[in-house]
């Protein structure tokens, strides 16, 4: 069943929320103090001890670190898969921009094929814990500060609810997608979390197929502009307008049940 009501909390479950949104920062400095352990124990391994390991932010920190990584990958991939999962999660649970940069370096590290089977349920895990921390700790947070957008958010949903899996399918596959403000909203209005789960895996499939193609050929762009082409965006743009049909036909069918 689809919740559709976001109506002001009642003052005790909002104090109540309000409290335990405190629980966040813990938990995001426990997360972090966790990766750091990971990336020490990566340092020991690595003949370089001066390069620092981070996020990267740019094409070019993508091709450092990917020689870094890459030559290290034969011999310790056990620990070069934890960290690179733990870092993916990470920035995939706490809504930090940049997953575009993991990508396309799991694509230089890992080639197209295994960094493709990599990514896709990292992505799917990450953006479920972030719909987890929101349905768990934020609900009161997010129904103040984005209304605009959960009202939005809700009268797609209504109109759309004998189709939604093919409508929120839709959307990941759509590629101008804020897909931090879904993974965020998403509970607030009571979409299923297996639904979620499912449409994130598959919908971004295209985008994260994109990025880690553009990886193996690293050495060919000079930025993300490079990566996400007029062409490119079109055709994920076609892509998700075909994923509307089974919904439009689903409709449609039950629209003539009910006449």
């Amino acid at each position: 069943k689809i919740s559709m009501s976001t109506n002001r909390l009642s003052p005790s479950l909002e104090d109540r929320t309000g409290m335990s949104i405190l629980w966040v920062p813990v938990i995001f400095v426990a997360a972090t103090v966790g990766l750091y352990l990971i990336s020490l124990g990566f340092h020991h391994h690595a003949s370089d001890s001066s390069f620092q390991l981070k996020f990267p932010t740019s094409i070019e920190d993508i091709s450092e670190m990917s020689d870094f990584l890459s030559h290290l990958k034969n011999s310790h991939l056990g620990h070069l898969l934890m960290l690179f999962c733990a870092g993916y999660i990470y920035k995939q649970t706490f809504a930090i921009p940049g997953s575009v940069f993991l990508n396309v370096l799991a694509g230089a590290i890992f080639g197209p094929y295994l960094a493709f089977l990599l990514i896709c349920p990292l992505t799917a895990v990450g953006a479920t814990n972030c719909y987890l921390l929101s349905r768990t700790f934020g609900r009161s947070y997010v129904v103040k500060y984005f209304p605009d957008k959960i009202k939005l958010f809700q009268d797609k949903i209504a109109n759309n609810k004998d189709s939604l899996f093919f409508f929120l399918l839709f959307l990941r596959l759509f590629p101008m997608s804020p897909n931090w403000m879904m993974n965020i909203v998403a509970p607030i209005v009571g979409i299923p979390i297996h639904l979620f789960f499912i449409s994130v895996l598959i919908g971004l499939m295209p985008y994260n197929f994109v990025c880690v193609q553009t990886g193996s050929v690293l050495s060919q762009i000079s930025s993300v502009g490079d990566i996400f082409t007029t062409w490119t965006l079109i055709k994920m743009f076609l892509v998700a307008l075909v994923a509307l049909l089974p919904g439009i036909f689903v409709s449609r069918f039950r629209k003539k049940e009910t006449e």
